[in-house]
């Protein structure tokens, strides 16, 4: 057995249950009553990484965006990691809204994780910053449980998932 046991902390993002969400999301607007021969669209852009909203006008936007987000939540997608913007103007008298997608933990939330286990002072736990994930390693895996308690009740922007635990 290693003589230092460690985590990853990562923040993944499932596409294929994102696009499940939002085929759910789009068959429920297509039936609520208040949308009947409204415009509401709903793209998802993978390899950008956005997510777009096209409606008439802010209050069904509001209701498409919250129909998104209950169907993300539903299918076990971290919402924390959608970014939401603020509503422009699209053409047509439509009102459209881009949200940006983080996929894996952004580097200020990796130093900010670095930063808060060493302000805790938990003996012998080591944070290091390897591309988009934080492994953190000590000898004892009561000192690991610990730093996952902590950083649990914290909240960092970004919804965590704690991975590789050995």
């Amino acid at each position: 057995m290693a003589d230092v046991s460690s985590f990853d902390i990562t923040s993944p993002v499932d596409f294929a249950e994102v696009d499940n969400a939002l085929n759910q999301a789009r068959k429920e607007v297509g039936q609520r009553y208040d949308f009947k021969g409204a415009t509401a669209e709903i793209t998802l852009n993978v390899p950008d990484k956005t997510l777009t909203l096209v409606t008439d006008d802010e209050m069904k936007m509001n209701a498409v965006w919250e129909i998104v987000q209950t169907r993300l939540t539903r299918r076990g997608v971290p919402v924390k990691n959608f970014k939401d913007a603020d509503s422009e103007a699209a053409g047509g008298g439509k009102v459209r809204r881009v949200i940006t997608i983080q996929q894996g933990l952004p580097i200020e939330a990796s130093r900010e994780i670095v930063k808060f286990l060493k302000d805790l002072k938990l003996k012998r736990v080591q944070a290091s910053i390897q591309a988009d994930q934080v492994r953190v390693s000590a000898p004892s895996k009561d000192d690991l449980q610990q730093a996952m308690g902590h950083l649990r009740g914290h909240d960092f922007g970004v919804s965590l998932h704690f991975g590789n635990y050995r």
